[in-house]
């Protein structure tokens, strides 16, 4: 078996399992609102074969990944999507530029100055 036929074969299996309910979620309907959740899904594939002495020799694999990007509302006035805002990463960011500064400041050079009293 060459590694396209292998690689197109997982590509068909990953992408018969990944449907629209999996990528958008069940619908959640309260009074006239409808809401939505909606999926980001990512897949990467990776292979490769080579010829080792008397045998051959391949392989191959791929990674599907989601994360959640927001949901669709719809009301009798229409329809907005409502992106989801991940916040943890911003704390990281703001304790890391805290951690930096704080050490450059007590790690920096240094100035000291004589001063002399006139006798």
């Amino acid at each position: 078996m060459n590694i396209q036929a292998m690689l197109e074969g997982m590509a068909e299996r990953v992408s018969a399992s990944v449907s629209v309910k999996n990528v958008y979620g069940e619908p959640v309907t309260v009074g006239d609102r409808t809401v939505i959740p909606v999926a980001q899904v990512r897949y990467a594939f990776g292979g490769g074969g080579g010829n080792r002495g008397e045998g051959e020799g391949g392989g191959g694999g791929c990674k599907v990944s989601a994360r959640p990007c927001g949901a669709l509302e719809i009301t009798a006035a229409g329809t907005r999507f409502i992106p989801y805002v991940d916040r943890s990463g911003m704390g990281l960011l703001t304790l890391g530029i805290v951690l930096g500064a704080a050490l450059v400041a007590f790690t920096g050079p240094r100035r000291i100055e004589v001063i002399q009293r006139p006798e």
